[in-house]
């Protein structure tokens, strides 16, 4: 099936769709009641992450439910350094959390061994381009190296990420080494999914947004440059979303500077400075999550400015970070009706 039918590569190659396409980070996830089901059967987190009959069924049922126009991958930032054997592990109400790294575990980590970790996630990949409408994109994914740094150093999540932030200064060849690792591996995970099927991928670093401008240009900037650098010598046809949560006015030179394809952008974007951006290039959001949660005019009035505002230029709509929990699976509905050009 030829890409012309699946729209989000359209976008991903510049052009303006009216309507925009349509797709949810974290769309497969804990606000639906049928993967509350497979979730409960599979035992842990990881393992619903690494078996691919839970993993294939969760990434399916949003597309079943609301007919998105993207598929993404069901699984987790932090199979990296799990395959890296850094010992995650997810505990209910706690989040993620792992055995914290410091400049010894740097010098003795082992990427070597990551895509024969992870066969598990790109059998999924290779079920899930079977099993997809021909229509359908399919989004791969990893983290970006500073968010998976971010908990490797911790050993789980902080509000600020001041511990890797200090170790940063502290011992600076050791947080690049660490940071070049990621990147090599994370490239050479995309690249295997995008082998396994997946037609286009993102980019996710979630914590860019606690970072100063230097250390913008060098944790945030330069690896996810290294990714996709890598990515494209191999895959010249690979497409690349890269979405760095919370960088604001640092996102003016991330999409020349990072060679992404398109950049995602969250909700604090202003929509007249997401409307520069646009100009050079594909954009992807910025609706806030917790107008999920409100529905109503809120969620109308949210869904409303992004199309008008952004909706003459290439847009993949989208929320400016996941859908959370609380959100109500009637208002995913409504949103997908109204951005295709319904009324609630």
């Amino acid at each position: 099936m030829s890409d012309m039918r699946r729209k989000i590569m359209r976008v991903l190659d510049g052009e303006t769709l009216s309507p925009p396409p349509i797709w949810l980070m974290r769309q497969a996830g804990r606000y639906l009641p049928e993967y509350r089901e497979v979730r409960a059967k599979a035992g842990s987190f990881l393992d619903l992450c690494y078996t691919p009959d839970h993993a294939v069924e969760v990434t399916l049922q949003p597309i079943r439910r609301y007919g998105f126009d993207a598929a993404i991958l069901f699984s987790d930032i932090l199979v990296i350094p799990d395959a890296m054997k850094r010992n995650v592990r997810f505990t209910e109400g706690h989040g993620p959390e792992m055995d914290p790294i410091d400049v010894d575990g740097i010098a003795g980590l082992d990427g070597s061994r990551v895509l024969q970790h992870l066969e598990p996630v790109l059998e999924t990949v290779r079920r899930l381009r079977s099993d997809l409408p021909a229509e359908t994109t399919l989004l791969g994914f990893c983290g970006a190296p500073w968010t998976v740094a971010t908990y490797m150093i911790a050993g789980h999540g902080t509000p600020d990420q001041a511990p890797a932030r200090l170790f940063a200064y502290r011992h600076p060849k050791a947080f690049e080494k660490l940071l070049m690792l990621l990147a090599d591996v994370s490239a050479d995970y995309l690249v295997a999914q995008i082998d396994a099927g997946a037609d286009a991928v993102q980019i996710f670093d979630s914590w860019a947004g606690v970072l100063g401008e230097r250390e913008f240009e060098a944790f945030a900037v330069k690896p996810v440059a290294r990714m996709i650098a890598s990515i494209k010598t191999r895959r010249p046809n690979a497409k690349i979303i890269a979405f760095a949560k919370g960088a604001g006015y640092l996102l003016r030179t991330y999409r020349q500077k990072t060679k992404a394809d398109a950049i995602g952008l969250d909700w604090s974007v202003p929509l007249d400075f997401a409307a520069e951006l646009q100009k050079d290039g594909p954009v992807q959001g910025n609706l806030d999550p917790m107008r999920m949660v409100a529905g109503g005019t809120a969620l109308e009035d949210g869904i409303d400015d992004i199309l008008q505002r952004l909706g003459n230029g290439p847009l993949i709509f989208n929320l400016g970070h996941g859908i959370t929990p609380q959100a109500d699976p009637e208002n995913v509905r409504l949103l997908v009706e109204r951005v295709r050009g319904g009324r609630v």
